[in-house]
């Protein structure tokens, strides 16, 4: 009974193994920095489906005043940093013990906007990023 029981942990252990965790949603929103958008936007040559599958769902989509469908997008960052240093040093006769910390946040924010032809296909796009 004992080998019955290493056979079952054995296959569970493997099987395990073989789970597929979907990517979250949230990864698409990384996906959106100044970088990704020169590198994957070509005007005249990148689809509306190219679009989707590199920065994922715009937040707004409209039309402007000649009927072309615009896709808006927009994403925050918010940046944290903390830092800690301490020290301790002695002398014969005598000792200081010191300490030192820091903490510093900023905001960081990408809008860019997307305007596609007859052809789902990138007519003209702009992009802004704001530091704050």
């Amino acid at each position: 009974m004992n080998k019955n029981y290493a056979v079952i942990f054995t296959l569970l252990v493997f099987l395990s193994g073989c789970v597929a965790t979907p990517e979250p949603l949230s990864e698409k929103n990384s996906d959106l920095t100044q970088g990704n958008v020169q590198m994957n936007l070509i005007v005249g040559q990148t689809s509306k489906a190219d679009v989707l599958e590199n920065f994922g769902s715009p937040n707004v989509t409209t039309r402007d005043g000649a009927g072309r469908e615009v896709w808006s997008y927009q994403r925050a960052a918010q940046i944290t940093q903390s830092s800690k240093q301490s020290g301790y040093w002695t002398v014969v006769l005598a000792g200081k013990s010191s300490s030192a910390s820091g903490f510093e946040t900023s905001s960081r924010m990408i809008t860019l906007i997307i305007k596609f032809n007859a052809q789902d296909v990138v007519a003209d796009f702009r992009s802004r990023t704001s530091n704050f």
